[in-house]
């Protein structure tokens, strides 16, 4: 762990095995994705039908997203215990399961025990995922591997509004939730079918500290200095996330006026430049560049765009372009990101280092709503800009912090 770099020279072609892998997985972590957004699409016709207000509704999702946090690090604790890929196994079998349930309660009572099975399940993903990965393709290849991961997320999260509204209208709201079920049973069976491919290195890893007559402690990884920095990289990175993601329209409008069709379109242009920009972020960490390098550059841009913004009322195209290009700034450090978190986890413990860190996100994800909703209540549109900037800069600091913490232990290490 002295330098977060994946050797150069990987070959130009990948090899089959590394894609089937690649494509499982990313499909998998789709899938999950998917079924993040499925009800709230559906929150007009479960309005009318239960008799309930959105705040009800609200709950059913806070339940899910509490469910899914708490559990993500002793999820992937279970990963590193008896591997990853009856995890994830298990986990959509769960999920899948929930989904199918929310299209037969019949009551709302019944949607907050469902959804806190859905939360279960779908906690186990980012560990799993990167602990099978992390096993089963090259590492020359990890970063394009991380970077496909990714993007089958954000595909995930962009066809769900679309096809769960498009199937309520025309076959119902119950039908929407069932039939996503069933295709994620269709891509359960093809995990299952396929398992073979799906490698684990956490037996073999405990196999060789026991040979070596080490032991860790099981919380013991999740306590040192780079793997609690790069929770804080994701506690940060989310607050940037949340406040474009999910407040750029209303940021936008209360700051300049601007129509809401502009405003949505400057949003999606931030979320296609984000997955264009993952898959060139995977490449180039693939090369043998810095890792942190990749992080500070893409993350400093992304802020000095978010800055210009905030001060400058840009014409329509120049401020589609802005955001597109911060979006694929941002969305290239995510491979590099991943990279090294992988570089701060001790072997054997990957599972439980990915969950613990990723539980960042959803902590962020708690309290940036609150934040930003303060600053637009009062009036300082600019402020939430100003935020996504201050944090997408503190997040560096925290991958600065990452590589010279790791080189410190490292050192120390080797003088012993």
């Amino acid at each position: 762990m002295t330098d977060f770099a994946i050797p150069a020279g990987s070959p130009s072609s990948i090899p089959n095995r590394d894609i089937k892998v690649m494509a499982l997985i990313s499909v998998a972590h789709g899938c999950s994705h998917f079924f993040q957004l499925v009800l709230p699409p559906l929150f007009p016709f479960l309005k009318n039908d239960f008799a309930v207000s959105y705040t009800e509704l609200g709950l059913v999702m806070t339940l899910f997203y509490v469910t899914s946090g708490v559990l993500q690090t002793p999820a992937g604790f279970l990963v590193d215990r008896i591997g990853a890929r009856n995890v994830l196994i298990g986990g959509l079998a769960l999920f899948c399961t929930a989904i199918l349930l929310y299209g037969l309660v019949p009551s709302y009572w019944m949607l907050l025990p469902v959804a806190v099975l859905a939360g279960a399940g779908n906690s186990v993903f980012h560990p799993a995922d990167f602990s099978i990965l992390n096993a089963s393709v090259d590492q020359k290849r990890l970063g394009r591997a991380y970077g496909t991961h990714t993007l089958g997320g954000n595909l995930g999260w962009g066809l769900a509004p679309v096809l769960m509204a498009g199937g309520a209208a025309m076959l119902g709201w119950r039908a929407a939730p069932i039939i996503a079920a069933l295709v994620g049973y269709a891509i359960l069976a093809a995990l299952l079918l396929n398992r073979d491919l799906l490698k684990e290195d956490a037996g073999a890893a405990r196999r060789a500290a026991t040979k070596a007559g080490e032991k860790t402690e099981a919380l013991g990884p999740l306590l040192s200095l780079p793997v609690v920095m790069c929770f804080g990289y994701f506690l940060l990175l989310s607050f940037a996330l949340i406040g474009t993601q999910n407040f750029l329209p209303a940021t936008l409008a209360a700051l300049y006026a601007t129509p809401f069709a502009l405003a949505t379109t400057a949003l999606t242009g931030f979320l296609l430049g984000a997955s264009a920009g993952v898959m060139v972020g995977g490449w180039v960490a693939d090369k043998g560049v810095k890792l942190e390098a990749i992080v500070i550059s893409g993350l400093l841009g992304a802020a000095a765009l978010i800055l210009l913004i905030a001060n400058l009322d840009l014409p329509a195209g120049a401020l589609v372009a802005a955001i597109t290009a911060a979006g694929f700034l941002q969305g290239f450090t995510t491979p590099s990101r991943d990279l090294i978190v992988r570089g701060a986890a001790p072997k054997g413990a990957s599972g439980r280092v990915f969950g613990f860190v990723y539980s960042g996100l959803d902590a962020g994800s708690a309290i940036a709503p609150l934040v930003i909703g303060l600053l637009l209540d009062h009036g300082r549109a600019d402020y939430v800009l100003w935020f996504v900037a201050l944090m997408l800069a503190l997040t560096t600091l925290t991958a600065v912090a990452i590589r010279q913490s790791s080189t410190k232990k490292t050192t120390a290490v080797a003088a012993e």
